[in-house]
């Protein structure tokens, strides 16, 4: 979009806030970078130029605008909605595969030499992949900085940073403050200090959003000891490359309210990026809406309730093996089976406010799993143990970097793995907007009553005109019905269910 410089200038007069993250405004003549909604008067069309990332703003020697924060923007929805080599590019870029593999990391992870991964980011985002990795240490940095009492030598190796000086120089380079000016600034008018340890911060997203849906399809579906509701806020443990954490999300007007206490400080990026991922902040509600609303028989739904997301997982794996022990039960079912898994192989962790318990057994703990413990039926189990030793041994992946196409024909070879668990997986946990559940029972209930056709074939033919948004069209069929998944659950911890 940076291309279009028309677009683009209409945009910043207006401060239109739905185009932030899509691109940047650079000033000549102050060698500031904003973000098109920023506040101040919008400069002349002869000092603005545009670019696609802040990384490629920072690379070209803008600093970022103190007053609209560019870096906080939401993330651009192209990446999420996208499967190309770049977007998947993207999503290990955001998740810190290159702070810790390294640009060689990346490329092997995508299939591709060191080189082409550079000209590819270049031509795109004007930024390769070290610069953008460094544009997110930055903001990284001024979290830790703004939000935590750590020493700054201890924030500079959390952020990814390989000495103080290049924490320093960076810091000072983009947010043209030293390291110590951003915390006098950030303490001027702050809030009374949270529990010792914990970051709290705020997620950005673009509105419209509907939190029903989001938080309620996760609290509904909640595992026992890994996930909770309480007092307004989701609560689950996540598993991090470097330790473990436990977040809070609440949503908030404007904003999703996140508190994270983390075993490392150095998995902050990936627990932001993953955090992020679960509840689709980075997605374009307008366009979504939008394109679902040229259907007549969908426009109701949206208007009802724009701007739904898609919930999605913080791990793919965890959420392939939910969703095998969740084939043809209740969503009670589901949870019960999954806690036992949990109980049994999950590591225990400590909770200060003490209802969260384990975090979910990777592929690795369930490898050698007795089938014969499950309360399954034979061909389910054997469907799980397969799918575990596959994820184990690394013949299927469902990180953020995979290729959509690819996982899905994994997954079909696999037995037991008809199409709707293929589809879910790839609409929750791979991401793919476009993944769409025909066969779903309350998909067929909805498209009846709505006088859509009922029939799989039938609905995928018609769910052509919802393309490439089939997965929110999912989301808005899912509330004909009345379900927990759609609303969210009553203030105060949520009893047991």
């Amino acid at each position: 979009m940076h291309t279009d410089t028309e677009r683009c200038v209409r945009a910043v007069r207006s401060k239109d806030a739905r185009f932030d993250g899509w691109f940047f405004t650079a000033v000549l003549t102050t060698r500031i970078y904003c973000r098109p909604s920023c506040p101040v008067v919008a400069p002349k069309v002869r000092n603005m130029t545009f670019y696609p990332s802040a990384a490629a703003c920072q690379q070209a020697g803008f600093r970022a605008c103190k007053r609209c924060r560019p870096d906080t923007s939401p993330g651009s929805p192209e990446w999420n909605a996208r499967a190309d080599s770049v977007a998947r590019a993207m999503r290990l870029i955001q998740d810190g595969v290159v702070d810790r593999e390294g640009v060689p990391g990346l490329a092997a992870r995508l299939g591709y030499s060191a080189r082409q991964v550079e000209r590819q980011l270049l031509a795109e985002l004007g930024a390769g992949p070290l610069a953008l990795a460094r544009s997110q240490r930055a903001q990284t940095a001024r979290v830790l900085i703004e939000t935590t009492g750590l020493p700054m030598a201890e924030i500079a190796f959390a952020a990814g940073f390989s000495s103080i000086r290049t924490f320093n120089d960076t810091v000072r380079e983009v947010f043209a403050l030293a390291p110590g000016e951003l915390r006098v600034r950030a303490a001027r008018g702050r809030p009374e200090p949270g529990p010792a340890g914990v970051i709290a911060l705020r997620l950005p997203y673009r509105a419209p959003l509907s939190p029903g849906n989001l938080f309620g399809h996760l609290a509904a579906t909640a595992v026992p000891g890994v996930e909770e509701w309480r007092d307004g806020a989701y609560r689950r443990t996540l598993t991090l490359p470097h330790g473990h954490g436990i977040v809070a999300l609440s949503p908030r007007p404007g904003h999703i309210d996140c508190r994270l206490s983390l075993t490392d400080p150095r998995d902050l990026t990936q627990a932001i990026s993953r955090c992020r991922r679960l509840l689709d902040l980075d997605a374009d509600p307008v366009a979504v809406d939008d394109q679902l609303r040229s259907d007549p028989l969908l426009a109701p739904l949206v208007d009802t309730s724009p701007g739904r997301r898609v919930p999605r997982t913080v791990d793919g794996a965890e959420f392939a093996v939910r969703a095998v022990l969740g084939q043809q039960v209740s969503t009670a079912a589901a949870r019960t089976h999954a806690a036992r898994l949990v109980r049994a192989h999950g590591v225990p962790v400590e909770d200060p406010e003490g209802g969260l318990t384990h975090l979910f057994p990777a592929p690795e703990a369930l490898a050698d799993l007795d089938p014969e413990a499950l309360a399954l039926p034979r061909s389910r189990r054997a469907t799980l143990t397969t799918l575990v030793a596959a994820l184990a041994d690394g013949s299927l992946s469902l990180g953020e970097g995979t290729d959509w196409e690819e996982a899905r024909a994994d997954l079909a070879a696999l037995p037991g793995f008809g199409p709707w668990t293929v589809e879910v997986i790839a609409m929750r946990a791979l991401g793919d907007p476009d993944a769409f559940l025909p066969t779903d029972l309350g998909i067929r209930r909805a498209a009846g009553q709505l006088g859509l056709p009922a029939t799989p074939a039938a609905l995928t033919a018609r769910a052509a005109r919802w393309r490439p948004w089939r997965a929110y069209a999912v989301q808005y069929l899912w509330t004909v019905h009345d379900h927990p998944i759609n609303h969210l659950p009553v203030q105060g911890r949520e009893e047991e269910r």
